[in-house]
């Protein structure tokens, strides 16, 4: 497949998605206003939607759009598993331009089964099974949230602005973080600190660790493991963090996950996630759920429905937090204009 194909085919997958994403939604959110109202109902719960919605011809074109989409941008005839595979020499060789000292892998990590199971992100085989699933999914992550456009890397920097608000951390790790695009730019805003990120993913690592040489980080390592058993010494860290780590893990590891970084923090430390957790309303609720199912993501809806507060404070964590996040400037997250991730940050304080 030649490139000038391959970006016609992909930038009209985009444009396509922007319709989704704002003309259509409008379009869904306006017809299911109706119903209600004619209704007389005032819908309250994720089943009080569904009887509105369901039946829906716009709806039932909004999903069957979502899922096809997304199908397309990643296994069609232009999708970017067929596109990066055809690249396979040229793109091995540049991963093993990564630097040792930057990447420790570990090929005998037991991958956790509800990893291996499900191709996430409707990726192919996922992120694991192909030495270029890294620049798979670090290309499908640029059309993730349409509405940042080509400022997609901005969610990141604003995320990691916020944690500076409360200080500079010294010792950051960065769980599941996949090719690094969540670690860069802790490394980067904190060059005196070590930042360490890791994942279960051999392909997003050896990218990760590439890209940071390439930025000049030199603060920074990745290492295969996983957060809910990293065999990392107690209190290793002063910051735990992750982006979009919370709502890909079934609730009984995620327990574990939250366990291991309380563990992990020095006294006094912090831990901040930012997932998918607050909703402006039912309708926002069934969406997400939706999504979650469309998008082969089948534990959003678990996260959703745990009582995140319940759970820490029962780990031992203080000042637990749960707020909406703007992952752009100008994007309100109470504004339902547009359909949008229920972006939150998800943060607490191991006690002295």
């Amino acid at each position: 497949m030649d490139d000038r194909s391959f970006e016609a085919a992909q930038r009209f997958l985009l444009a396509a998605k922007n319709f989704w994403t704002t003309d259509l939604y409008r379009q869904l959110r306006a017809e299911y206003s109706a119903a209600a109202r004619a209704a007389d109902v005032t819908p309250r719960s994720v089943g009080d939607v569904a009887d509105l919605i369901e039946d829906l011809t716009s709806y039932q074109y909004f999903a069957w759009l979502e899922r096809h989409l997304q199908r397309l941008k990643y296994a069609g005839q232009y999708g970017l598993a067929r596109y990066y595979g055809e690249r396979r020499t040229e793109l091995s060789g540049k991963l093993a331009t990564a630097d040792d000292s930057m990447l420790e892998l570990d090929p005998k990590l037991a991958l956790p089964a509800y990893y291996t199971r499900v191709d996430i992100h409707q990726h192919p085989g996922g992120v694991w099974s192909d030495e270029v699933a890294g620049y798979v999914y670090e290309r499908g992550a640029r059309t993730t949230t349409p509405l940042l456009g080509a400022s997609h890397g901005d969610l990141h920097t604003r995320f990691t602005d916020l944690i500076a608000e409360a200080g500079e951390p010294h010792r950051v790790l960065d769980m599941a973080c996949g090719f690094g695009k969540s670690t860069l730019p802790f490394a980067l805003k904190f060059p005196s600190a070590q930042v360490h990120g890791f994942d279960l993913a051999a392909p997003c690592l050896r990218l990760a660790a590439r890209t940071a040489k390439e930025a000049g980080a030199t603060n920074v390592r990745f290492s295969q493991r996983d957060a809910a058993a990293t065999n990392l010494p107690d209190a290793s860290y002063d910051l735990v963090t992750s982006t979009m780590l919370l709502h890909e893990t079934p609730a009984e590891p995620l327990q574990r996950v939250f366990a291991e970084a309380f563990r992990l923090l020095e006294p006094g430390g912090r831990m901040v996630h930012l997932d998918f957790y607050r909703f402006a309303d039912a309708f926002a609720r069934f969406m997400h759920y939706g999504h979650g199912r469309r998008n082969n993501e089948p534990f959003m809806q678990p996260l959703a429905e745990l009582d995140l507060p319940k759970l820490l404070d029962g780990i031992g964590f203080q000042e637990v937090r749960i707020e909406p996040f703007s992952e752009a400037p100008g994007v309100d997250p109470a504004n339902t204009s547009a359909w949008r991730f229920p972006w939150t940050v998800i943060s607490a304080t191991k006690p002295l």
